[in-house]
């Protein structure tokens, strides 16, 4: 899997590509998830920094991209925010989300500032960052993300789990279909999206894409034929004019183009595959 065969870039026919899911950290951030993925989960191939991450994907033809991070623990944020900030100034192409670590002190503010700096949206993970959907301190995030129309970003699928002993809380216990709906119903001004069409949830998904207009999924190494899945999505089936193209890069273990050859193999429609690509991103963060 490692070795197989990339592209040198996005194909000239096809429509403008936004990758929805590019993380971005700083050096020694990735340096600390590097090593946690090469003992708990997948080889990475491309141990790339934020500037070289960017400078890849937009030399290889992808439009825009969507720059995502995660504070692992309190304290950390703030820093995360403006280094997100910084990068957005030296890469115009860059989308930049916020971070906050929910229930950290002053995280409202936190927030706040990263949305007064320009950051477009605030990206959390549920398995790192072990919140409650239902605590004050989410309602807090939910009601400052609605006042300003920016989307949450947030790992709320139970897949793909990680040993749980390197957790604090089974993420099976704290993440689903379930704990989402609440949210969706509760804030509908609010753009909720869920990475790697929910795994392992899919169809709930499917059927909660369908009924709430604020929900919004991203492919992420969903459709690459690597994750252990026996019953993988009927991606077609799904609402799609709601689902981007994105994928987690530069955490992957195999061609960085993997996921775009099988996307564009589907034989979506026309309007349905430039809306998959980027459009529906665009639509996302552009407030429309």
């Amino acid at each position: 899997m490692l070795n197989d065969l990339e592209g040198d870039r996005v194909p000239e026919s096809l429509p403008p590509i936004v990758d929805a899911h590019v993380h971005l950290f700083p050096d020694e951030l990735f340096a600390a998830i590097w090593s946690w993925f090469d003992r708990f989960a997948w080889p990475i191939r491309y141990k790339l920094g934020s500037h070289e991450v960017l400078e890849f994907l937009l030399s290889r033809g992808v439009n825009k991209v969507v720059g995502l991070h995660y504070a692992h623990r309190p304290g950390i944020a703030k820093n995360l925010n403006a280094y997100m900030a910084l990068l957005c100034k030296s890469f115009p192409q860059l989308i930049g989300t916020a971070t906050v670590f929910p229930g950290e002190k002053d995280a409202g503010e936190i927030l706040e500032r990263a949305f007064d700096i320009g950051l477009a949206g605030v990206k959390l993970h549920s398995h790192v960052q072990f919140f409650s959907m239902n605590s004050r301190e989410m309602h807090e995030i939910y009601e400052i993300c609605s006042k300003h129309g920016n989307p949450l970003i947030i790992h709320a699928g139970k897949e793909p789990r990680s040993p749980v002993f390197e957790y604090k809380v089974d993420p099976y216990e704290i993440c689903g279909a379930a704990r989402v709906e609440p949210v969706l119903k509760e804030y509908p001004d609010l753009n909720i999206v869920v990475p790697h069409l929910g795994a392992d949830e899919y169809d709930i998904f499917g059927e909660l894409i369908r009924k709430y207009d604020n929900l919004w999924l991203d492919i992420a190494m969903v459709l690459a034929d690597y994750l252990p899945d026996p019953k993988p999505p009927d991606f077609t089936a799904m609402r799609l004019d709601r689902v981007m193209y994105g994928t987690d890069f530069p955490h992957l273990p195999y061609a960085w183009d993997r996921e775009l050859s099988k996307l564009c193999g589907l034989g979506l429609d026309e309007s349905d595959l430039a809306g998959v690509l980027g459009g529906n991103a665009m639509r996302l963060f552009s407030n429309e």
